[in-house]
C-alpha cells in the first residue's frame, strides 16, 4: 500500500489513512487534551503526510506518520501558547474520547470510576512539558520502544530515557497530590 501510495494511489494512501486514523487521533488527543484539537491535529497530519508521502524514503511508516502528527500537536500547543482561548461549550460539557472502548460488561459504578481516572490522568499529562508529554504518551500509552519514540521524534535514545524519566516522576507528584480525586483503588501511597 505504501508503495502505491508513494506513485499517487489515492485509495491505497486512504486504506493507510483507515488502518492509522485511531493511533494518529490517540495521541494527539493524549498530547493535546482536547478532543477537537486532536481532530485537527490528525487531519493537518494526514494532509501533510499526503502531500509528502512520495518523498517518503522507507523504513517504519508508522514512526514516520506519528512524527508527523507529533510536529502538528506542537504546532497546535505552540499557537496555544500565543492565542490562548477556551471554548464555552467544553466548558459545559465532556467529551469521552473513546466510545469505542466502552465495555459492556463493566457497571455504570465501573465505567464512571475509569472516566474519572482516565480524566485525572489527562489532566496530569497536560502539565507536563510538551516534549515529555509526547515521549511519555508515545512509551507509556502507545507502548513504543525507546528506538521507536526516538524514530518519531528525532531524539537520541538517552534523550528519550531522560525525558520519560522527568514526565514519569512529574505525573506520579501531580497523581499524588490529587490524593481524594483520583478513585480509592487507584491512589498511591506516598513513600515519603
Amino acid at each position: 500500500m505504501i508503495a502505491a501510495a508513494k506513485r499517487g494511489d489515492t485509495h491505497s494512501f486512504n486504506q493507510l489513512v483507515s488502518h492509522y486514523q485511531d493511533i494518529v487521533y490517540n495521541v494527539a488527543y493524549r498530547i493535546l487534551g482536547d478532543a477537537e484539537a486532536a481532530a485537527d491535529a490528525s487531519q493537518d497530519a494526514f494532509l501533510s503526510a499526503y502531500t509528502a508521502v512520495a518523498r517518503f524514503k522507507g523504513g517504519s511508516f508508522k514512526a514516520w506518520l506519528l512524527r508527523i502528527v507529533t510536529n502538528a500537536c506542537y504546532d497546535q500547543l505552540r499557537l496555544k501558547q500565543r492565542h490562548p482561548t477556551s471554548s464555552l461549550e467544553a466548558v459545559y460539557t465532556e467529551v469521552d474520547p473513546s466510545p469505542n472502548f466502552v465495555s459492556r460488561q463493566e457497571t455504570p459504578e465501573q465505567h464512571a470510576v475509569r472516566q474519572e481516572l482516565g480524566q485525572t490522568i489527562q489532566r496530569g499529562l497536560n502539565t507536563l512539558a510538551p516534549d515529555q508529554r509526547v515521549t511519555l504518551v508515545l512509551s507509556d500509552i502507545q507502548g513504543f520502544s525507546y528506538k521507536e519514540i526516538a524514530q518519531v521524534t528525532g531524539i537520541s535514545i538517552g534523550t528519550v530515557k531522560s525525558r520519560l524519566s522527568r514526565a514519569r516522576a512529574s505525573l506520579r507528584d501531580y497523581l499524588l497530590d490529587q490524593g481524594e480525586l483520583l478513585p480509592a483503588r487507584y491512589r498511591l501511597k506516598d513513600e515519603g
